[in-house]
Order: structure tokens, then C-alpha cells, then sequence
């Protein structure tokens, strides 16, 4: 009882941490930041849903090396977080802020997956302006949204919903946060949802 009153005590300090500087990030560049205004929250139909094996794709990622979900299975839990496009206010906060959350990745031997519309170049410009992240960036931009539309989660304007999915070692589905476009998700809500992927 006392080790998970700890690690429950550890867990909300990393998360009131995470929530105190992901500004930081893009308030460094936010003379480059595009504010689209107020978005309708939810825009797309979903696809898929909990207990569905996850529909494999293949993405380039700013690496260089193609990316396939698949290539995890049996290895590792796996988070999909699509964010709707590079340059725009809540992305520039929300990917830095699971820099600072990567040990509660690592402690459920999950990887996460970024996700966004943007092509290459695009993304390149705008994570070197965030700062290193540890986690592989992926362009869903050619054919375009295809992967965000094979989920559900494309929006007629072309950019994705901000959507986190979590996938179990066995490529299976476990949960779906598809968030209000114009608010970053609870870095909270994804320590629980992790935590479970091993259950």
C-alpha cells in the first residue's frame, strides 16, 4: 500500500511538472505559432474502436526510416497521438510535455508514435524549434491523411482530430481519447490508460 501511495505521489508530480513547462516550448517561438481560432471540438466519424485490432500502416518518419505499426507487435505497447498540424498552439505544447512524461512510457514498456498531416520538411522545421523529442515523428501526409482517415479521425478541413490511442503488445486496442481539438489531453488521463495496457 505505501509503494503505490508512492508511486501514485511520483506520478502527479511528474504530471504538475509536465503541465508547469510544456508552455515553455512554444512560447520560445511563438512568433512562428499559426492561431487557427476556435475550432468545432470534434469533426470525424471513428473508425475503429476498443477491443479492434489497430489497422497496420507504414509512415516516414523524420528519421528517415519507414515506420510500421506492426513492427511492434509482441515488443512493445504502443500510443498513437495525432495532433492536428505543425505551427498551431495546443501541438506545440502537447508533444514536449510527454518529453518530461517519457519514464511513465518507458515503466509500461509502451513507445509512443506523433502523428501529424504535415509533410517532412514541415515537421522537421517545426520539431527542431521544440527541441529534441525522444519519441519517432511520422508524416501522415502522402496519400494524404490516409492513416488519420483509416482510424476515423480525419476532418474535412485535411488535418487530423487531436486523438491519443492506446495499443496493447498484441496490437490490440485498449482505449481511444479522441480530445477537443483546442485543448491539450490530460497527461494524467494517459499515466492511467498506460498503467492498464499491461493488465
Amino acid at each position: 500500500m505505501k509503494a503505490d501511495f508512492l508511486k501514485g505521489f511520483i506520478l502527479a508530480m511528474v504530471i504538475s511538472a509536465a503541465s508547469l513547462t510544456v508552455h515553455a516550448a512554444s512560447d520560445t517561438f511563438k512568433e512562428f505559432i499559426y492561431n487557427p481560432g476556435i475550432l468545432k471540438p470534434v469533426d470525424s466519424t471513428l473508425k475503429v474502436k476498443v477491443g479492434d485490432p489497430a489497422p497496420d500502416f507504414t509512415l516516414p518518419s523524420l528519421s528517415g526510416e519507414k515506420i510500421t505499426l506492426s513492427q511492434f507487435r509482441g515488443k512493445k505497447n504502443v500510443v498513437l497521438s495525432f495532433v492536428p498540424a505543425a505551427w498551431t498552439p495546443v501541438c506545440s505544447d502537447q508533444w514536449p510535455g510527454y518529453n518530461i512524461a517519457r519514464s511513465l512510457f518507458e515503466d509500461q514498456n509502451a513507445t509512443l508514435l506523433g502523428i501529424t498531416v504535415d509533410n517532412i520538411p514541415t515537421l522537421y522545421a517545426w520539431t527542431k524549434q521544440m527541441g529534441k523529442l525522444w519519441f519517432p515523428v511520422l508524416s501522415d501526409f502522402y496519400p494524404h491523411g490516409a492513416v488519420a482517415q483509416q482510424y476515423g479521425i480525419l476532418r474535412p478541413e485535411g488535418v487530423s482530430e487531436r486523438a491519443l490511442i492506446f495499443i496493447d503488445i498484441k496490437g490490440v486496442i485498449r482505449d481511444i481519447l479522441v480530445s477537443d481539438i483546442n485543448v491539450r489531453p490530460d497527461l494524467g488521463y494517459c499515466a492511467l490508460q498506460l498503467e492498464k495496457l499491461n493488465r
